[in-house]
Order: C-alpha cells, then sequence, then structure tokens
C-alpha cells in the first residue's frame, strides 16, 4: 500500500472537546490505553451544531470530494449522500452484498471515567452498567427525568471498571450536552465523574458480508477476528501503507445497517491517526468489487429495513422506550427499583398493561407493507377512516422491492397483519402491520450451544 495524504480541510468552527467534572481517575483500574489529550478546556460555543453555522468537515471529507461524492448538510456537517459512480440503490445493494463505507464522524464520541460512571449512567439510562463485561457494548437511551422521554439513543462501550465510550447523536449535540451538564450539577456528581468530548476525531462504519475480510487487510496484527462477536469491541492497530507506523483505534462490532460490521473510532489514543489515509488503504487493499464508500442516502434506507430508528423522525423527547418498541434497553433487574433511572416509575408502570394493573401505553411504535406509492414522514395511517397513527420513517425497500415504512398506531393496532390505512398524497393506500426488522439481521454472532 502507498502511503497517501488527505486532510479535511481548514476546519470551519472549533471542535467540540471539553471536559466536566474533577477527580476519579488516578487509582482505579483501566484496560484503556492512554488516550490523547483531545481539545480539553474548549466551551461549547453556541450555534456550533446549528443550522446557521458554516459546516464542519469531517476527516474524510477531502477522500469524498475527490470520489465525486454529492456533499450536503447534515448534523451541521458536510457529508455524502451519494457518490457519482452510484446511485442510493446500488449502494444499498451493494452493502448487503458486499462491504460499504460510511462516514458517521458527526457523531459525537464521549467519555466518563471515574468512580461515579456506573452509578452516573445507570441514572440516566434504564440500563445495567454494573455488570456489563469489559469491552462489551449495547444500546440504551438517555431519558429526561420527569417525564421518561427519550433525549437520545446512544451506544455504550465498557472500557473499563469505570471507564466508557458513548457515542449519540450528532444532530442532538447542544441538547445532550446540556442534558449531560445539567445531569451531572443536579446530581453532585462533577467530582466523581469526569466526562470529556473528543475532537474532531474519524468515526467510520464499515458495514456488510465481507467487512471482515476487508478489515483483515489493514490490521497490523492479529486481533482474532473469528471470535470478534456483534457487541463487542477491541483495540487494534490499522496501518495505511507499507513502512509506516500503525496507529491504535477502537473497533466495535456492529452499526446500523442490519449486516455484519465494524464501527471504528480513530482518535480516542492517537490523536494523529491518519483516518482517510487508512480508508484508502483498506478501499485500495479490498478492491472496488469488494468494498466502496456509501452515503446517507443508502445509510437510511438499509437503517430502515433493520427496522432501527432514527432520532427525531422514530424517536424524541415524548416518546419512551416501552412506546418505541426499545423496552429490551430496560434492563430486568432495573425494572423492580422504582425510582431507580430517569423515568422509571413511569416506564416500569408501562410494561405492564392496564389489564394487570399497570398504565400500559396509548401507543406502540410499528412495521408497515404499503401498497402503491411510499409513505413518508407525517403521513396519516387510519382504520376504518379515523386517524389512529403517523408514519415517522418511510420509503422503497430496494431488497425487498416493496414499501416498508415505521410509525405510531393506537395500542391494540399494534399486532403483526392488522389491516390499515395509510394517507399518500390525500390517497388512501392499503397496509399491513409487519414485524421488524424488515430484512433478516446478518450479526456476527456466537453460536449457542
Amino acid at each position: 500500500m502507498r502511503c497517501l495524504k488527505w486532510s479535511a480541510g481548514t476546519r470551519a468552527v472549533r471542535g467540540l472537546g471539553f471536559s466536566l467534572g474533577r477527580g476519579g481517575s488516578a487509582t482505579h483500574k483501566s484496560s484503556l490505553p492512554a488516550l490523547a489529550s483531545i481539545g480539553v478546556g474548549v466551551r461549547l460555543a453556541s450555534g456550533d451544531a446549528a443550522g446557521g453555522a458554516e459546516l464542519k468537515k469531517s476527516p474524510l471529507y477531502d477522500l469524498h470530494v475527490a470520489k465525486g461524492a454529492k456533499m450536503v448538510p447534515f448534523a451541521g456537517y458536510s457529508l455524502p449522500i451519494q457518490y457519482q459512480d452510484s446511485s442510493i440503490s446500488d449502494s444499498h445493494h451493494f452493502t448487503r452484498k458486499h462491504a460499504s463505507i460510511f462516514d458517521v464522524s458527526h457523531m459525537v464520541q464521549h467519555l466518563f471515567r471515574g468512580p461515579g460512571a456506573v452509578d452516573f449512567l445507570e441514572r440516566i439510562t434504564p440500563s445495567d452498567w454494573h455488570d456489563l463485561p469489559h469491552m462489551e457494548a449495547k444500546l440504551t437511551t438517555l431519558l429526561w427525568d420527569k417525564t421518561g422521554g427519550i433525549v437520545d439513543d446512544c451506544m455504550v462501550t465498557r472500557l473499563g471498571d469505570q471507564e466508557f465510550f458513548v457515542v449519540t447523536n450528532g444532530a442532538c449535540l447542544e441538547k445532550d450536552v446540556g442534558f449531560i451538564r445539567d445531569e451531572l450539577k443536579r446530581l453532585k456528581m462533577q467530582d466523581t465523574v469526569k466526562w470529556s468530548v473528543l475532537q474532531d476525531a474519524g468515526l467510520i462504519a464499515l458495514q456488510g458480508p465481507g467487512a471482515a475480510k476487508a478489515l483483515g487487510k489493514v490490521l497490523a496484527s492479529d486481533i482474532g477476528l473469528d471470535t470478534f462477536y456483534f457487541g463487542t469491541s477491541r483495540w487494534a492497530d490499522l496501518k495505511s501503507c507499507e513502512g509506516a507506523e500503525p496507529h491504535t483505534v477502537l473497533i466495535s462490532r456492529g452499526g446500523y445497517t442490519g449486516e455484519d460490521g465494524f464501527e471504528i473510532s480513530f482518535n480516542m489514543v492517537d490523536k494523529a491517526a491518519p483516518t482517510a489515509a487508512i480508508i484508502e488503504a483498506l478501499l485500495n487493499a479490498a478492491g472496488p468489487e469488494n468494498v466502496r464508500l456509501a452515503g446517507l442516502g443508502a445509510r437510511d434506507s438499509l437503517r430502515l429495513e433493520a427496522g432501527m430508528c432514527l432520532y427525531g423522525n422514530d424517536l424524541d423527547d415524548t416518546t419512551t422506550p416501552v412506546e418505541a418498541g426499545l423496552s429490551w434497553v430496560v434492563s430486568p433487574g432495573r425494572r423492580k427499583m422504582p425510582g431507580s433511572f430517569n423515568g422509571a416509575d413511569k416506564i416500569i408502570s408501562q410494561l405492564t398493561p392496564r389489564s394487570k394493573g399497570g398504565s400500559g401505553v396509548e401507543r406502540r411504535r410499528v412495521g408497515l407493507l404499503i401498497q402503491g406509492a411510499p409513505a413518508r414522514e407525517g403521513a396519516e395511517i387510519q382504520k376504518d377512516g379515523q386517524k389512529v397513527g403517523v408514519v415517522t420513517s418511510g420509503g422503497p425497500s430496494p431488497t425487498l422491492g416493496k414499501n416498508i415504512a415505521m410509525g405510531y398506531v393506537k395500542d391494540g393496532l399494534h399486532k403483526s397483519g392488522t389491516p390499515l390505512d395509510v394517507l399518500v398524497r390525500g390517497r388512501k393506500r392499503e397496509a399491513v402491520v409487519t414485524k421488524m426488522p424488515f430484512v433478516p439481521a446478518n450479526y456476527y454472532k456466537a453460536v449457542k450451544k
């Protein structure tokens, strides 16, 4: 592999990079390599992630442009929606058959460290973190205290006894930062939790059945890909070219497409890790017949087929995990502990239907197969001419050749096979509730004995 030099250009605004909390990091056991000093102390300026600010550029920006990407504004960044040599549908099918690289550097990468880290995460999410093994990860939700509404959905990886890596949505940056800051203050945990956000850090998703083989092309040493299962993470050294020093990255097996794949954080330990050079090396080593760049368009159609939520569409501040069909993020042990996490009393009551003494829910997230034209966000869902819900995400499924959607309907109408109607541009279209994911998942999991 030959060395290539890419830069992200001059960033239009300051990166995040701030830290809240003091202490708690000197004596506890850790499996986390020494972290790079990444912009600690910079205050988040109002509007950095807002529509009025000039767009930021990811570490792959120049590579995207060189490869003919159509760039669009998304979550405060200029990101590719597709590439000139591939339609969105082409990229979608290629990912399902081979592997694609998605730039997800707009996502916000946090580190929580210190003796209060576990307790803090167990307060602001409904999940159990005390018993999570090192280098394992799972999806959860940040919750508002009074309502149990979802602040954001996020991935949490345990790096050590008192160290956690958390990835939240870029579009929710200002809200999430304010929420975490206010919760640390409300819970009086500033002295026991050290919270930092990585600045200008590359985050890449390599997705598809060929992802593992492609990743192996740039691994500097064997990390045991055969036993590296979905929901786990490993430190690895990646190479950009022959003769160059490898760079340490954090790799998590999982993603947002329903396929096997990896999410790679480039600058947690090694601030100088050349994200673009490593990605270019991977593309060259794997070959265009096996791995290609893909954009936001394919990422959205893939996640919709996988039945995965998009915050702001399928999840919001007024929706609880139970309503969203995410009851599984509420760990079994937490269900018997009223008041132990934000919104616990409401959420625990919702887990039990009214017929059994709980409050249940008024609405539930469902999948829909729709005849005729595709339904989009905001389309009305009807039963016998009466409004019973709304579509939150929808579009054609390239894999199925059918129109699919997600939305919320009244409780009782959520069972698979329930016939409904959806208003698409003023016309009724027949729809039927169907189980999700729409396309079977292809995660790399250990075989159960």
